[in-house]
């Protein structure tokens, strides 16, 4: 994709509508298996994005248009919709989205640039997106396949956004939404190798350096996916490392949202639940190899699961490590 073009056709005060003409330079094409380099032209209609009641709606909705469309031509409309459920009431917060180019930067361990939290406030909105694409009937499984991993893109680069302008807090390498009482990452990632090593006898995180950092750095880029969840009786996610969320398919920000029961299909349901007691009991267990589904609903397979017993500095079960080996997009 190369660079945009911005062309305004018309701006109403009163609503805080504007309408405009975006051309996208260089938009790439896949048709019959020839790759085509074209300007793609988009109708795009903005609106309600200053309204700050509760309940007001603010919309993007835009279409593809080509300059050999008829007038009467009927568009396909594409789109977002963002329902506030709070009034907003500071307007230092709305600005944050106007300077993504910095708050999106992000350093070697994934983390966003400090900033003020006292200036955003925690507002909560309801976020709808929808697509739609045309295609002929040959091209039906390869536009649907496409149109899919479109909206993965998409998802995944609205959670990035809406992780960048949210409150930042001080403390950990890695932005995660810890509950209350939960280590920091550098003393979660030591638990966790120590934790693998006391139950498996075997080194997980193979580092040079005894480092915090160093420790924290070898689980993040770990290449099997290695994820914790809660000891409650619906666990949920609370950390995963680079490799757990492009499994997953979501953010640090997300994590919390995803159960473990939702990841797993009925085989890999009953052989938990099978060797829970083995896990609690020794401290860990292997799982037999399986498909689990990503948050995007996605079959992913993998070879083997470890689960093992993370314990904290006084011994004490602090949570449950998963570490899919060898897993892929099936």
């Amino acid at each position: 994709m190369g660079s945009q073009v911005i062309l305004p056709l018309a701006h109403t005060l009163e609503h805080e509508e504007f309408l405009e003409v975006i051309r996208l330079e260089g938009h790439s094409l896949c048709h019959d298996e020839v790759v085509l380099s074209r300007d793609m032209y988009l109708l795009q209609l903005c609106s309600g994005v200053d309204e700050n009641a509760a309940g007001a709606c603010a919309q993007l909705v835009f279409a593809p248009i080509d300059e050999s469309f008829a007038d009467d031509a009927p568009l396909l409309p594409s789109g977002f919709r963002v329902i506030p459920l709070d009034a907003k009431t500071d307007a230092p917060s709305a600005t944050r989205t106007l300077d993504l180019a910095s708050t999106l930067e992000v350093g070697p361990g994934g983390t966003r640039a400090p900033s003020d939290a006292s200036s955003t406030s925690n507002t909560r909105s309801v976020l709808t997106i929808a697509f739609q694409f045309s295609y002929e009937n040959h091209l039906r499984e390869s536009v649907a396949a496409m149109a899919r991993q479109y909206v993965r893109t998409v998802v995944a680069s609205v959670q990035r956004v809406a992780m960048a302008i949210a409150p930042s807090r001080p403390g950990g390498q890695l932005e995660m939404k810890n509950p209350p009482g939960s280590p920091e990452a550098h003393t979660l990632a030591r638990w966790i190798g120590r934790s693998y090593r006391f139950h498996t006898g075997a080194e997980l995180l193979c580092t040079e350096s005894q480092s915090a950092d160093a420790s924290l750095k070898a689980l993040w880029q770990h290449s099997d996916s290695i994820m914790c969840c809660s000891l409650k009786a619906a666990p949920v996610f609370t950390f995963a490392n680079q490799a757990g969320l492009d499994m997953l398919e979501t953010t640090l920000i997300a994590l919390q949202d995803i159960s473990l029961e939702k990841i797993l299909d009925d085989d890999g349901r009953k052989a938990l639940c099978s060797e829970f007691p083995k896990i609690m009991q020794q401290g860990f267990a292997y799982l037999p190899g399986g498909v689990c589904v990503s948050s995007m609903g996605r079959p992913v397979s993998y070879e083997q699961a470890v689960a093992w017993k993370v314990l904290g500095d006084d011994d004490a079960p602090h949570c449950l490590a998963f570490m899919f080996v060898n897993w892929s997009f099936v």
